[in-house]
């Protein structure tokens, strides 16, 4: 992983730089769409959270100092991982072609904080629109992506400090989490998508 990606401190403008980068490199799929691909998505989460539980589990195991080093690099193993399911998902259902920024944002993080997520996808009745969002509204709502994150890189540290039984509930939480971007992108790229210019999208 490159160097570069990995934030010096816990700065939440510096975490929020790495986001952006982040959700500009789109992965691409080898999923092809399949006669039920909400079952094919399924498979696919399970299988990601068990892997993320692996990582993070793993990256925790480190007592105190060492510990708290792995920190933003075991949160940025398990972005990567969940970017790359997004985008299986995405495949699985045929909807590959709406990957963007946006809804990479809306599945990785909407759970976390719903109210972010307005100005990227919104319900309409059964279809949802993706608001081809202008630069400085994405770097607005990274920006309090990355307090958030801040927030949790700090409560997680906490854990670094009680090995095994961290590792554990880090673990635990690693899945839970990427169960949580899978239900958010199963229910959004199960249903018909549109792309929508943004009001702001005028750079």
């Amino acid at each position: 992983m490159p160097n570069a990606l990995i934030p010096s401190d816990k700065d939440p403008s510096m975490v929020s730089k790495v986001l952006l980068e982040l959700v500009s490199r789109i992965p691409t799929s080898g999923e092809v769409t399949t006669s039920d691909p909400k079952k094919r998505a399924q498979l696919i989460a399970r299988s990601t959270a068990v892997k993320a539980a692996g990582i993070s589990g793993a990256l925790s195991l480190p007592p105190g100092p060492f510990g708290l080093a792995t920190l933003l690099p075991d949160l940025l193993a398990i972005w990567r991982l969940q970017q790359g399911m997004v985008a299986d998902i995405a495949a699985a259902f045929g909807k590959s072609a709406y990957l963007k920024k946006e809804t990479m944002i809306y599945c990785l993080f909407k759970h976390g904080g719903a109210a972010l997520m307005r100005d990227l996808v919104v319900r309409a009745g059964e279809r949802y629109l993706i608001h081809q969002t202008a630069l400085k509204t994405i770097q607005h709502i990274l920006q309090k992506i990355g307090i958030r994150v801040t927030q949790k890189v700090i409560g997680k540290s906490i854990s670094r400090w009680v090995p095994v039984l961290g590792a554990v509930g880090v673990g635990a939480y690693a899945y839970y989490d990427t169960a949580q971007v899978a239900a958010t992108a199963i229910e959004l790229f199960s249903k018909d998508l549109k792309l929508a210019d943004s009001k702001e999208n005028t750079g």
